[in-house]
């Protein structure tokens, strides 16, 4: 197989740091690693399938011979730099939400719409994290009666922030358990022994930023405007793992056992769905694996055809590197490179 440079910019953060290990464990062919990141970080070592490489500043002149670029740096600079890399002929896997609803970017979960790959013009979108896990569940369903409406209520991991918000959990957990005055710095409240409902900024209509990307990306993946969609975004203190309950209600019936039937034959999904046996998907069950866990399927007996369910996925790997990583192994699958 041919081997190809690949690119990652934000190499020092969370995400490019689960992106690199990703590309490693599924064996991606990397021929030449490009760690990119901002100047303070350039010259720092990272290691890659046992070959040391330095980080280089995030430039224009960067993506000069690079195949694939991963861009996990925020919006800011993809915004700034993906236009430069496509130039370059590089092919862009953005994760910030700089390009996502544009009408001629892609915005790809691979087992939901591949085809969606088809005719991109060197810029590729990678979803919110809690918008992926929701919909790997939520298509297949879909596919089998049309969902009407999602009402969604998360429950995020601080990973979802950076590096510096886990730090500033531990940090304050320390600092409580000492009994001394937390320092509240990456997030407007404490957030060990809290949550906050509030991920990213308010807007007029009082709802936040992360709410409105599942309610309008939720749509365009799934490729049906029509569904309607409302969310509430809460942050936890849980270093890895976002946590959803989704209430849908659907066009015709789906009994709890047929959902847990289609779901268990849906790729990238594990059911674990057991009260019995206290069995149901759970963040410390979820962190480091691929797969989207479901649980906690049972019928809304509110409306006449109405399902609740329990799904949790680690953020950091199909909430965004993983994610990516199956979008350039897709692209070369189909011949799309």
């Amino acid at each position: 197989m041919k081997g190809y440079t690949v690119a990652i910019v934000g190499a020092t953060g969370a995400v490019g740091q689960e992106i690199a290990a990703v590309l490693a464990e599924r064996n991606f062919p990397v021929a030449n690693l490009v760690p990119l990141a901002s100047r303070r970080s350039a010259g720092r070592k990272i290691v890659f399938q046992g070959k040391e490489y330095s980080v280089q500043e995030s430039l224009p002149s960067s993506f000069a011979g690079v195949d694939i670029a991963f861009f996990s740096a925020g919006t800011g600079v993809s915004r700034e730099l993906a236009p430069e890399a496509v130039k370059h002929g590089c092919v862009v896997i953005d994760n910030s939400n700089a390009f996502r609803m544009e009408p001629d970017v892609p915005l790809v979960v691979p087992e939901v719409n591949p085809q969606d790959l088809e005719g991109h013009r060197g810029l590729i979108a990678n979803p919110n994290c809690s918008t992926i896990q929701m919909v790997v569940v939520l298509k297949p369903l879909h596919d089998f009666k049309p969902i009407k409406r999602v009402v969604v209520s998360t429950y995020q991991a601080v990973s979802g922030t950076g590096l510096e918000a886990m730090a500033e959990l531990t940090q304050q957990c320390k600092d409580i358990l000492a009994g001394n005055q937390p320092k509240v710095e990456v997030y407007p409240h404490q957030i060990a022994f809290n949550i906050l409902p509030h991920i990213d900024v308010f807007d007029e209509t009082g709802y936040t930023l992360e709410e409105w990307k599942m309610v309008r990306e939720t749509k365009k993946i799934m490729g049906d405007e029509s569904i309607a969609v409302t969310a509430t975004t809460v942050r936890v203190p849980v270093y890895r793992g976002h946590s959803e309950a989704v209430n849908i209600e659907t066009e015709g019936k789906i009994t709890p056992a047929q959902a847990r039937e289609i779901l268990s034959r849906a790729p990238g999904v594990q059911v674990v769905d057991d009260p019995e046996k206290l069995q149901y998907p759970l963040p410390l069950m979820a962190a480091g694996k691929d797969e989207v866990f479901v649980g906690r399927i049972r019928e809304d007996f509110t409306v006449s055809n109405g399902l609740n369910m329990w799904i949790v996925a680690d953020n950091l790997r199909k909430g965004a590197a993983l994610n990516a990583v199956q979008i350039a192994e897709t692209l070369i699958e189909k011949k799309l490179l």
